[in-house]
């Protein structure tokens, strides 16, 4: 792994036998005691979710495990704190919501609703340092760690910003709570959903045809008296990826009802392809917590390698834990995924599969522009649904990086991005996602696929 660093900011806890450890894609802060001071302050702040919550997330995931529920999760690729503002954040959910009840009526099946939100701050990078003009600097890691702009001040890591992050994933769940349980998700508001986004929009157009038929079987279940509350407000659970660590473990908490400790930075949160060294600190980390959790797979692991994650991360093999999520790339999901599949259900494992078609499909444009075909976004969860489809397993759900906003930064698409349309609206600081066109539609063929299995 990149960047192998040994972190400063262990209290040696239970939670931080991970400090011991050689961590990856961690930043190099400049000041220890800086960095200390700010873990041993975030360490007095209440948690962001509770072990309850995250618990009853894990039953929801052992039912996607059991193949009688699908997961949906997305949101940004990198949030931003500029982006946490009641706008932007209902346009998240909005989309997600949508994308739920295409899956939910079309294809009969109950969604587990996920937002990559409240926590992806931090990301990952290929390359320690950037370089532009001759001028290098440190790579942007994510508003938790240092900021976008290309200047020597701007790019140093500096611990309080995860000060900033907590108070930013705060303001994010607030309104996240206020939409889902305030009427806002309310089943009855399909249609409103839908309201500045029919007009002229194929997807838009297929969604509202839809509604109607929702809003017709509502209006039949009242004529016959049942009004059912869980219509009124929705489960809705914040995931990330815990890359950084110091942050993780200064947000472990020891649930008073069993003893455990529990990340409370978010319900799920996931270890990525550039950390998932076995012996290294974050599957460390991520072994000893309860929440259910999810690691990338990408195209080098082995079926072996998938059997020791699963002894390491979830040797009492309980229901929901664990999550496999797989980002092959459209070119070899076929080829690579079955092998996984087969040694996995051989040993008896039971977990949930969940396909990332996003990851493995990022290439640049003749603009410069990073960016993704949504052809071969369909194409590589088209290849995950016939892999599991012809070994009779279940394929669990899609992890996907999406936005509310008509962004212009995937190409393809039933509104059709071509390359010269990236500058429009490229607004990522990070990886392209999908527009709410780009996201409707992949949802209601992904509704085709379940609807087919």
């Amino acid at each position: 792994m990149s960047e192998v660093v040994r972190n400063p900011a262990g209290t040696g806890s239970v939670e931080d036998t991970w400090s011991a450890l050689p961590a990856g894609q961690q930043p190099e802060w400049p000041d220890a005691d800086a960095l200390a001071a700010a873990v041993s302050e975030l360490r007095s702040y209440p948690p962001l979710v509770f072990a309850g919550e995250a618990d009853l997330l894990k039953d929801r995931i052992a039912d996607v495990a059991r193949g009688k529920a699908f997961l949906l999760t997305g949101g940004d690729c990198a949030e931003t704190f500029a982006g946490v503002t009641a706008d932007a954040i209902r346009g998240k959910l909005k989309t997600l919501l949508q994308m739920a009840v295409v899956l939910t009526y079309a294809a009969s099946v109950p969604v587990v609703k996920v937002g990559r939100i409240a926590g992806q701050y931090s990301k990952p990078r290929s390359k320690g340092t950037e370089t532009r003009d001759g001028v290098t600097l440190p790579a942007y890691r994510g508003d938790s760690v240092n900021g976008f702009d290309f200047t020597p001040e701007a790019r140093i890591p500096d611990p309080r910003r995860l000060l900033r992050m907590y108070q930013a994933s705060a303001s994010t769940l607030n309104l996240v709570r206020a939409f889902t349980t305030g009427g806002y998700a309310d089943l009855r508001q399909v249609h409103a959903w839908n309201q500045d986004f029919v007009a002229g929009s194929p997807s838009g157009e297929r969604y509202e045809l839809l509604a109607k038929e929702i809003d017709r079987a509502l209006r039949f279940m009242r004529a016959c008296g049942t009004d059912p509350e869980e219509f009124r407000t929705v489960e809705f659970y914040a995931a990330h990826e815990g890359l950084v660590l110091p942050y993780e473990s200064a947000l472990t908490r020891v649930d008073s009802r069993t003893g455990q400790p529990y990340a409370t930075s978010g319900h799920y949160i996931w270890i990525g392809e550039r950390t998932r060294d076995l012996d290294g600190a974050h599957v460390e980390y991520f072994r000893r917590i309860r929440n259910p959790i999810g690691i990338k797979l990408g195209p080098s692991t082995s079926p072996d390698d998938a059997l020791a994650y699963l002894a390491r991360l979830d040797p009492e093999r309980e229901p929901g834990r664990l999550s496999f999520i797989v980002r092959m790339g459209a070119g070899v999901v076929r080829d690579k995924l079955p092998a996984l599949v087969e040694k996995v259900r051989g040993e008896g494992h039971e977990v949930a599969w969940i396909c990332d078609p996003m990851h493995g499909n990022t290439f640049e444009a003749p603009s410069g522009h990073k960016t993704r075909r949504f052809d071969d976004v369909l194409d590589e969860v088209k290849g995950f649904f016939e892999v599991h489809h012809a070994l009779g397993s279940h394929p669990g759900g899609i992890h996907v990086e999406l936005t509310g906003e008509d962004v212009t930064e995937c190409v393809g698409g039933g509104e059709e991005i071509a390359f010269d349309d990236l500058h429009d609206r490229y607004e990522t600081l990070c990886d392209p996602r999908l527009n709410r066109s780009q996201s409707l539609d992949l949802a209601f063929l992904v509704a085709e696929m379940l609807r087919n299995r």
